[in-house]
C-alpha cells in the first residue's frame, strides 16, 4: 500500500509545523484585537449549499464532490464565505466573524497552489466603506507582524460593471474574469476577448485600464473608492488603485482588493464586499501556506531534555517546575540517547541529573549549540532559560 501523499495534500512537522502554528497565533490574535469572534463550520456540506448560486465561478467548479451512504450529494467546503449565510442569521450587526481552517479545491496543483490549504478569514456582516478600511488596516498590521512587505491593490466591481455597460459589451462576467488576467498574459486575454468582442473595441477597452481613478469620477463605484482611499490615509495605509483588478468570485458587488508582494507572484491575501442574506458585508482571506513561505519571524524554542540518571523523583519534580514556567520538557534515561534526541529535534538545552549533581545540589546544563556545560542551581537554571 502506498503511503505517499495524494498530490496537492501535505504533511507538516518539526519547525515547519511550529512556524505554521506561530503564524496562526499571530493571525488569531490580530483578528481578536480588531473585534472579531471565532466560528467553526463543517468541512462537509450539501453540494447545492456549497454552490450557493455561484455555479459558474471557477472556484466553485473545482469543488470536491462526494456522496454518503444515503446517496446524498455532498461536497467539501472550498471557502468559508458561503457558510456565513447560515452563521449570520439573526446576529446583531455588525457581525464580525473570523475562521481559520482547511478548505479544498479539486484543481491542478503548482508550487504555491494546493488542493488542501488553510484559509484564515475575517468578515464583517453589516458593513460600509469604514469597515472596508478597517479590514485593510487589519491586513497591514498582520503582515507587518510577520515581516512581509506588501502592497494593497483596490478596485470596485461597480466600476468594472459601469465600464463594461458603457462600452455596450455583453458576456460581462466572462469579460471581467479575462480583464483580471491582464497582468499575467495580455496576449492570451486579447485572444480570448476576440471570441466575443470586435478588435477595435478590445483596444479601446484595454486603454481604459491605464487611467487614474479621477478619470472615472462620473462612473458608479468611483465615489466609494475615493472615500476608501481617504479613510486609508487616516490609517496610514499604502493603497494603490488597480483598474483591471476583478477577483474570481462573481458574488462581489463593491470594493475588491488584493495584497501583493515582490517575493511571490501569487496573491497573498484578497477579499472584497458582497451581500449576505440581503445585508452588505466585507471580508478578507489569507492563505497560511503562502504566509508561511514569506514570514520572517523568529520561533521561540523553549524546550529542554532532562537526562535522568537514576533520579526519578527529582527528575519528575524538576520537570513539573519547568513546565510551570512554560518550558517544554522531555525526560530520557540514557546520556547518548538524550543528546541524540536533543540534536535531532534542535532542542537548545540538556540538563544532566545524576547522583553527582544531587550531592552538589547543582544541575549540569549543556548548551547544545556551543557544547558548553555549566553547574547551576535550580534558581540559576530558571534564570538562564527565561
Amino acid at each position: 500500500m502506498e503511503d505517499d501523499n495524494v498530490k496537492g495534500f501535505s504533511d507538516y512537522t518539526g519547525n515547519e509545523a511550529l512556524l505554521r502554528e506561530r503564524i496562526k497565533e499571530i493571525i488569531v490574535g490580530t483578528f481578536k484585537l480588531y473585534g472579531f469572534e471565532p466560528a467553526e463550520t463543517p468541512v462537509v456540506e450539501f453540494e447545492e449549499f456549497v454552490k450557493s448560486g455561484n455555479e459558474f465561478d471557477e472556484a466553485v467548479s473545482d469543488i470536491f464532490k462526494l456522496k454518503d451512504k444515503g446517496e446524498r450529494k455532498l461536497a467539501l467546503r472550498y471557502e468559508f464565505t458561503f457558510q456565513l449565510k447560515r452563521l449570520a442569521k439573526n446576529k446583531k450587526l455588525p457581525y464580525k466573524r473570523y475562521q481559520v481552517g482547511e478548505v479544498f479545491r479539486d484543481e491542478p496543483t503548482s508550487t504555491n497552489r494546493f488542493r488542501q490549504f488553510t484559509q484564515c478569514d475575517a468578515d464583517i456582516v453589516g458593513s460600509s466603506v469604514k469597515e472596508e478600511a478597517e479590514i485593510l488596516a487589519l491586513a497591514t498590521s498582520l503582515l507587518k507582524q510577520l515581516g512581509i512587505k506588501s502592497e494593497i491593490q483596490i478596485n470596485s466591481r461597480k466600476l468594472l460593471n459601469s465600464i463594461i455597460k458603457r462600452m455596450e459589451i455583453s458576456n460581462s462576467e466572462f469579460v471581467i474574469r479575462e480583464i483580471d488576467k491582464l497582468d499575467k498574459d495580455e496576449d492570451q486575454v486579447k485572444a480570448n476577448l476576440a471570441k466575443f468582442i470586435a478588435k477595435d473595441k478590445i483596444v479601446k477597452l484595454l486603454k481604459i485600464f491605464d487611467k487614474s481613478l479621477d478619470s472615472f469620477k462620473k462612473m458608479e463605484g468611483c465615489k466609494e473608492l475615493k472615500e476608501l482611499l481617504e479613510l486609508c490615509k487616516l490609517y496610514k495605509l499604502d493603497v494603490k488603485f488597480k483598474p483591471n483588478l476583478a477577483r474570481g468570485l462573481s458574488y462581489y458587488n463593491g470594493t475588491i482588493f488584493e495584497i501583493k508582494t515582490k517575493d511571490m507572484k501569487e496573491t497573498i491575501a484578497g477579499g472584497g464586499s458582497y451581500m449576505i442574506n440581503g445585508i452588505q458585508a466585507t471580508g478578507i482571506s489569507f492563505g497560511l501556506e503562502r504566509l508561511s513561505q514569506l514570514a520572517k519571524i523568529k520561533l521561540e524554542n523553549k524546550k529542554i531534555v532532562i537526562i535522568n540518571i537514576n533520579q526519578d523523583k527529582k527528575a519528575v519534580l524538576l520537570t513539573e517546575k519547568l513546565r510551570k514556567q512554560q518550558i517544554g520538557v522531555t525526560i530520557l534515561d540514557k546520556i547518548s540517547k538524550g543528546l541524540e534526541y536533543a540534536n535531532s529535534y534542535e532542542i537548545p538545552y540538556v540538563i544532566f541529573l545524576g547522583s553527582e549533581e544531587v550531592k552538589k545540589r547543582k544541575l549540569k546544563l549543556r548548551d547544545m549549540k556551543t557544547g558548553k556545560e555549566t553547574l547551576l542551581s535550580e534558581k540559576e537554571i530558571f534564570e538562564e532559560l527565561k
